[in-house]
């Protein structure tokens, strides 16, 4: 294989000590730069031989990245896509618990782009009305715009659920409501310490945290990072709410912000979502109370509970 070629050449040699620095980045950098583009949804099997190995391992895998070698595709636009149940029932506003400990994840805008649907609260469990702020990229000392949360009580956001640091996905990388913000309790639900002080001094009642490395981000303003390793913040999904129907649609990201890990760009992928309608790009639509959608829609899912 032409890769394995390339790590084995002495000219092109893999880095042993840059992919212990870089992880993950470096690994699929150099794989894209030798073969071209890999489906991230088909090389999440190398999530497990990523968290915490050396490149001797990596070299042993990299016989089926071959396998994974895909052509890129992109979007002209992000479509415009509604939130629905596993039936294909649009979800309501109303139906998504505040702190629910419950991974709820969606894929935007692309298949394999896992996202999580979080109705952020108080430590009393009441709705907290997350304002826009701005969000600075550690990377580069660049920043954005995060524009707030939507629904009722402008508490329901959505971020993406793969760590920027070396790609864990949940339950790896979790959101931990209000009342299991304390230490001790165990993997996959540790919290260190330096996450739970970075957290009190954001003002930031619960937190995103990725058990892989200890990459900790704030939910309550964007998904900033409060713990590394990671130097980027989870990408956020622009949610619009519906309230003549209390439906929730998945209508955009923000291309000034760092991308989903794996990515170029947001607009850029391996695979259309399969309700996605290459005809029309899936444009703006607001769907009445009594319909439900044929294209254009994205399921709900539930990855269960960590904390039970």
């Amino acid at each position: 294989m032409k890769l394995i070629r390339k790590m084995r050449n002495p000219k092109t040699r893999f880095d042993e000590k840059e992919f212990v620095k870089k992880g993950r980045d470096y690994l699929f950098n150099y794989a894209e730069k030798n073969v071209g583009p890999l489906d991230p949804s088909r090389r999440a099997f190398l999530k497990g031989i990523l968290i915490g190995i050396g490149a001797a391992a990596v070299l042993s895998a990299i016989p089926v990245i071959s396998y994974l070698n895909q052509p890129q595709i992109s979007l002209s636009k992000f479509p415009w896509i509604i939130i629905v149940d596993s039936d294909g029932q649009p979800i309501k506003s109303s139906q998504v618990p505040v702190n629910n400990p419950e991974i709820l994840l969606f894929q935007y805008p692309m298949e394999g782009d896992i996202t999580f649907l979080l109705n952020l609260g108080d430590e009393n469990d009441n709705p907290i009305e997350i304002p826009p702020t701005t969000v600075t990229i550690p990377e580069n000392g660049e920043t954005y715009t995060f524009p707030g949360g939507v629904g009722p009580h402008k508490s329901i956001v959505a971020y993406s659920a793969i760590c920027q640091h070396l790609g864990c996905t949940p339950p790896e990388i979790h959101f931990y409501p209000p009342k299991y913000m304390k230490v001790g309790l165990p993997t996959p639900n540790y919290i260190p310490s330096v996450a739970l002080q970075a957290a009190q001094q954001a003002n930031a009642p619960a937190i995103i945290h990725c058990d892989c490395h200890g990459s900790t981000y704030d939910p309550y303003h964007g998904a900033s990072v409060l713990t590394g390793p990671t130097v980027r913040p989870l990408p956020y999904v622009q949610l619009y709410w519906d309230s003549n129907t209390d439906f929730l649609y998945a209508v955009g990201m923000n291309l000034k912000a760092p991308p989903i890990l794996g990515h170029s760009s947001d607009l850029q992928g391996y695979a259309y979502l399969s309700s996605y309608d290459e005809s029309t790009g899936c444009p703006k639509m607001l769907l009445s109370s009594n319909q439900t959608p044929s294209n254009c829609y994205t399921k709900l899912e539930d990855d269960g509970n960590t904390f039970e």
